[in-house]
């Protein structure tokens, strides 16, 4: 529509309305067609809004709508489309252009459609627009739902919005130029609105039964009337005395007072001079100037303390991204007696409508009823309400539906979602950080009422609050909030009034937390830990799986008849077919291997003709090594290489992955998996309080103390005591000298009203003794003032810059680092081989680095960081399937000699890829080697593994003790990188260790297991091994049997890291992955084996039970199956004797009591055959899941730690040792079984 055109139509439409002439209005015959059609313009309006801003300055609404409104109430057609209109005029400017538009066009046209809202709400400051609608509203409340029509509902909820619209306009300070207890046209409207009764119908609405769909729009006009009151202050409003009431401004004022004083009195001492060109010149030793020379002051002294070297310089502009954000809201205190009216209505709504409004509006929420965002008019009335109710009383009844656990879990979960979008959302944080702030803020109310409670004299309100308290410190979200929030804190994005709110809260939660913990002797609190596991990314697409062997064969029948016309010439063959492009990127080898991929996708469909042309033209172009046959190659040579590419196996190459935009370091990025463990552990509120003590924590504590003299007392306590906590209870003074906080202690000691801040003053001074007191003794801590600093930085700067390095606890760094000689190696070897064509750069310098040994992944790392590459992709691996596939004549010779070279070797496979010529994949040799029948199975290629000699090496015995393998200990390089030829190996399974024990093995070990109380343990594994050896005798078959410990005795032996070491000297076989859970007796151990290593562990010494130790065959129980049953429980019989002092391997451990495990029962094990993955068998999973809830416990543990590898006797053992036994006495663990059991399916 034409911009003229449309004012003439706006014109019109506006001048038939009507006139007013004095204070009656005198409308025209078509009103209701004119109202109508400003209805359609305004749907039909542009981007700019343009008939909204040619009708706001027409001034239509206050001289029109209004008038017509209030003479004309009877005409319900006309009130109707009049309350309709104008619900549309008086539209927020945000929902009209969706955002505060960023371009200067939008934003003056959003400007001003602002101002003419802020005229219509000083219009609707009149008693007799909302006497007409108040009266409208109650007359349509007075008619039952059966006797209301869907047009009184409509019109019910469009004067309710319309409420809503003039109460959301904001205020126009520049305009109202009003102070502190003047009526602004807020006030007014406010005024006007009590005055009409709209404020009792508003109660009437959140109270009533059958009127609870209106819940929300009453809590949104209400959130809007007290938009600008502080409930503590609407509280105190009429208590005490009248002067009471200025209590806060007489202590403005007071600081005030003494600040000029102060000043007044500074200039009094001040030395007078006679002129200001007789004050003397002066040389500042010590401090220099531009030059080399003193600054010499032109001043008087009195003026020497506010020299600086910026005076005269012009400030520093700060870019808009970095200034502090502003405050979203300016507090103001309204006349006296809206405050009066607004303290009443908060009264009454208190006592008859808040806990019903609340349940109704939380189960909107919760239920997705309500509009989005909605939950920030219920965060805003639980803060405002319950900081009333607290102020005014206290009265726990009147908020009891927003005081319970389910309120802190939902205002938790909506705290967090709000930070996260503010971290992910970053054009819209500023909104999300104000959602948070109100989170935030009902959150804080919500810890003080629940403080409030404690001091209650009713003691089912104080243990209603002890029950609060024990839910939320014992969930671990809660603790971890504030932590969060404060790390997370920006400047930019989050006001001074958040921070002011997040440290006023955290201490209230640590003092409420401290107080808790004190009044007990012990916490259980709830731990969660997350681990990360690795896997692999998965593909991006799936590639169709390939035809099976049988129906290549049947395609290759239907093929040769026409492969034979072809060679025939019958068929003519194609001449556009081209193998190989010189234009093309791809390397020579890779378009070799996509050849052998076109040759078989075109056997694959049937293409014979063009199978054949591309086999030979890709011998014309390749014809080194015969890959594609001889060049004089005939037809039965041709058929045969066909068939062999037909069902050769070949790699296919799956489709690219679309790149992210970060830089990864890695090409071969892995994702991981999280999973939550949630335990238990024993609480500390000093290890809780040392989280706090971080350089965030610090900096956002210094940045509130910046405006000491703008913040409330309670502010600046709140802030002085987190840091009094962090300096003199955690004795991490160092970690407040910060030249920024010191900056801030001068600014406050030499502030003439320093007399206000006493408590301040007082942590200055502490922090500042002990600074000069460690400077003493560290020079290097004036240069530590630059930083900020960590708990590691403290235990420096007091016991030593090389204390944690030198010390016990040292964490070491598994990758060892890169001296300077080793990067300039590194640079020339990179420089070396970098224009080497066809060479892979880091596999040359891999070759040629001297020790230590380092991987792939570190020299990349490396050279990325010294700057000679962008990122790890410009290393890229060597591609997998560019290989050679076919195997020629002369490679079958060479893969059948050294196949019969190595046959009797113990690593046939390993040995044969050392030598092959030709560098082909493991999986590829394996599959040769089956189809040229050398080999009948896989496993005849496996790696033989055997037990190694008693030699004097590492892990050997050493005095008598049992020998067990040294680790190896490159396995601890997390960096270390498997073999490329391994990727590609198909997954062989588990590998049985073959190997027997010796005559005599774990006899040494068992004996000081004896020694060390674990007989019983040592019973049930004997009589576990005799009773397998009397099935396998029985039955005639071998299979894996697990060791499934029942008693807690037995599993904490299974625990132990001595009773594993004789488990594998004996031969038995540890859980091989993780669908296993138990140890196995292997099926390759026969019955006279299992009978020899039963024999090896029994206790040939007196027995302290008193009874013989090795008995022939232990008693059955009547549980067990007779022989040629099948296999079942059974237990041995306890035996007992008088055994001698147990041997001590550590002076400082106590001596184990001779009584220790002797009433353990023993067990005996069912040799449960494993079923396979194809069987439908089941089997017995057991999953124990434990954590120690006191690691630090003040007794000694009664058992010798593990002294290595060869369990030697070693020198006196410290705390840590004995806590890595992990035999900790049963009452101090949680365990967590899961047993699930089904019967097994009996063989014969």
């Amino acid at each position: 529509m034409d911009w003229y055109m449309m004012n003439c139509e706006l014109l019109a439409t506006c001048s038939a309305l009507g006139y007013l002439e004095g204070d009656v209005y005198h409308r025209e015959p078509d009103c209701l067609e004119s109202v109508k059609d400003l209805i359609r313009y305004l749907r039909h309006e542009d981007e700019t809004r343009d008939v909204r801003q040619q009708l706001g300055a027409a001034q239509i609404l206050q001289n029109d709508l209004l008038p017509i409104l209030v003479q004309y109430p009877q005409d319900k057609v006309l009130f109707d489309a009049v309350v309709r209109l104008m619900v549309n005029l008086t539209q927020p400017a945000l929902l009209c252009f969706g955002k505060v538009p960023a371009d200067a066009a939008s934003r003056h046209h959003f400007l001003q459609v602002l101002s003419y809202l802020q005229a219509y709400k000083e219009a609707f400051a009149n008693e007799k627009v909302f006497l007409v609608l108040s009266e409208k509203l109650y007359d349509l409340l007075q008619l039952d739902w059966e006797q209301r029509q869907e047009e009184d509902m409509l019109l019910i909820e469009r004067i309710l919005l319309l409420v809503r619209n003039v109460l959301h306009v904001p205020p126009d300070p520049p305009e109202e130029q009003g102070v502190d207890g003047d009526a602004s046209v807020h006030d007014r409207v406010l005024w006007a609105l009590h005055i009409s009764g709209m404020d009792d119908l508003l109660k009437f609405l959140a109270s009533a039964q059958v009127e609870q769909q209106w819940a929300l729009h009453v809590l949104e006009i209400i959130s809007l009337m007290f938009r600008d009151q502080n409930p503590e202050e609407l509280a105190a409003l009429g208590q005490g005395p009248a002067g009471a009431e200025h209590g806060e401004d007489t202590r403005e004022l007071e600081t005030l007072r003494q600040r000029e004083l102060a000043e007044k009195r500074a200039r009094a001492l001040q030395r007078p001079s006679r002129h200001s060109r007789f004050g003397g010149s002066y040389v500042l030793q010590g401090l220099k100037s531009i030059g080399e020379r003193d600054v010499v002051f032109h001043k008087g002294l009195h003026n020497l303390k506010s020299y600086s070297h910026d005076l005269g310089k012009e400030p520093r502009r700060v870019p808009r991204r970095r200034q502090a954000a502003p405050e979203s809201e300016l507090s103001r205190r309204s006349a006296r007696n809206v405050r009066l009216f607004l303290r009443h209505f908060c009264q009454d709504f208190l006592e008859g409508c808040y806990n019903r409004l609340m349940l109704l509006v939380k189960d909107q929420l919760v239920r997705e009823k309500a509009q989005q965002h909605d939950e920030t008019y219920y965060l805003w009335a639980t803060a405002f309400f319950m900081a009333f109710n607290r102020r005014r009383g206290f009265r726990p009844e009147l908020v009891s539906e927003t005081v319970s656990v389910r309120a802190f879990h939902f205002i938790e979960q909506n705290l967090t979602k709000y930070y996260e979008m503010a971290l992910m959302d970053k054009k819209e944080a500023t909104t999300w950080v104000r959602r948070m702030h109100l989170a935030l803020k009902a959150y804080q109310e919500l810890l003080r009422t629940v403080q409030e409670m404690d001091r209650s004299p009713e003691q089912a309100v104080r243990d209603s609050s002890q029950v609060i308290k024990s839910n939320i410190f014992y969930l671990m979200e809660y603790r971890e909030l504030f932590l969060t929030l404060f790390r997370k804190f920006d400047e930019t994005k989050q006001p001074r009034s958040f921070l002011r709110d997040l440290v006023e809260t955290a201490h209230l939660f640590l003092r409420m937390l401290e107080r808790f913990c004190r009044g007990r002797a012990s916490l259980v609190v709830q731990s969660k830990r997350v681990r990360r596991k690795k896997k692999p990314r998965a593909p991006a697409a799936l590639t169709p799986p390939p035809p099976s062997t049988a129906e290549l064969e049947e395609l290759w029948a239907g093929l040769a008849p026409q492969l034979q016309a072809c060679l025939e010439g019958e068929v003519p063959l194609p001449e556009d077919v081209v193998p190989f492009d010189a234009a093309s990127e791809t390397p020579v080898e890779e378009q070799r291997a996509e050849a052998l991929l076109r040759i078989q996708e075109c056997l694959w469909r049937s293409q014979v003709p063009q199978a054949l042309r591309l086999l030979r033209s890709a011998r014309d172009v390749w014809p080194e090594g015969d890959v594609f046959g001889a060049a004089d190659a005939g037809p039965s040579e041709e058929t045969r290489l066909l068939r062999e590419i037909l069902v050769a196996p070949l790699p296919r190459h799956t489709p690219p992955e679309p790149e992210e935009p970060e830089d990864e370091e890695e090409e071969d990025e892995e994702e991981e998996e999280e999973t939550v463990q949630v335990s238990e552990k024993e609480f500390n509120f000093l290890d809780y309080l040392k989280r706090f003590a971080c350089a965030p924590v610090v900096r956002a504590l210094v940045l509130l103390l910046r405006g000491y003299a703008r913040n409330s007392p309670r502010t600046n306590h709140c802030a002085a005591r987190l840091l009094h906590r962090l300096a003199r209870d955690l004795h991490m003074e160092p970690l407040l000298f910060q030249l920024s906080l010191f900056a801030l202690f001068h600014r406050l000691l030499s502030d003439p009203a320093a007399g206000a801040h006493q408590e301040l003053v007082t942590l200055a001074k502490f922090i500042l003794g002990k600074f000069f007191a460690l400077a003493a003794t560290n020079k290097k801590a004036f240069v530590e003032l630059l930083f900020w600093k960590n708990p590691t930085t403290v235990y420096e700067m007091t016991r030593g810059y090389s204390s944690l390095q030198e010390g016990e606890g040292a964490p070491r760094s598994r990758v060892h680092p890169w001296t300077p000689q080793e990067e300039q190696e590194l640079r020339e070897l990179y420089w070396k081989y970098k224009e080497v064509e066809g060479e892979d750069v880091i596999a040359a310098i891999l070759a040629h680095l001297p020790p230590p040994g380092r991987t792939r992944k570190q020299v990349v790392k490396q050279l990325v960081r010294m700057g000679l590459a962008s990122s790890a992709r410009d290393f890229p691996r060597e591609r997998k399937g560019t290989r050679i596939v076919l195997w020629t004549q002369d490679q079958e010779e060479e893969l059948t000699r050294l196949f019969e070279e190595f046959r009797g070797s113990d690593d046939v496979l390993g040995n044969i890829m050392k030598h092959l010529t030709a560098r082909r994949s493991r999986a590829r040799v394996v599959e040769k080697l089956l189809g040229l029948g050398l080999v009948s199975e896989r496993k005849e290629l496996y790696k033989k593994r055997r037990r190694k000699s008693h030699g004097h090496g590492p892990g050997q015995a050493v005095a008598g003790m049992p020998a067990v393998p040294a680790q190896d200990s490159s396995a601890e390089d997390e960096d270390s990188e498997e073999e490329e030829d391994e990727e590609d190996e198909v997954d062989e399974g588990p590998m049985e260790e073959n190997w027997a024990p010796e005559e005599g093995a774990g006899q040494g070990l068992a004996q000081h297991l004896h020694q060390e109380g674990l007989a019983g343990p040592l019973r049930w594994l004997q009589n576990c091994l005799r009773r397998a050896a009397q099935d396998r005798e029985e039955d005639g078959t071998t299979q894996p049997v697990p060791l499934v410990p029942l008693t807690e005795e037995n599993e904490d032996a299974m625990e132990s890291r001595r009773f594993q070491t004789l488990l594998r000297q004996l031969g038995l076989r540890p859980p091989a992955s993780e669908q296993e859970s138990f140890w196995r007796i292997p099926a390759s151990l026969t019955p006279q084996q299992l009978r020899r290593a039963a024999a090896s562990i029994a206790h040939h010494g007196p027995d302290p039970s008193g009874s013989p130790q090795d008995p022939p065959e232990p008693p059955k129980c009547p549980q067990d199956p007779c022989a040629g049953e099948g296999p079942g429980w059974g237990c041995g019989a306890p035996t007992s004797g008088d055994g001698p002092e147990p041997l001590s391997l550590c002076p400082s451990a106590e001596q184990l009591p001779a009584e220790l495990g002797l009433d353990s029962e023993s067990e005996e094990l069912v040799p449960v055959p494993v079923p396979s993955p194809a069987q439908s068998g089941t089997k017995r999973c057991r999953k124990l899941d434990s954590e120690d809830e006191d690691g630090g416990s003040s007794a000694p543990s009664p058992l010798p730690p593990p002294t290595g590898a060869g369990l030697a006797p070693a020198a006196p053992c410290s705390e840590e040792d004995e806590e890595d036994e992990d035999l900790q006495p049963r009452g101090r663990r949680k365990r967590v079984r899961c047993l699930e059991e089904e019967e097994d399916e009996e063989e014969g």
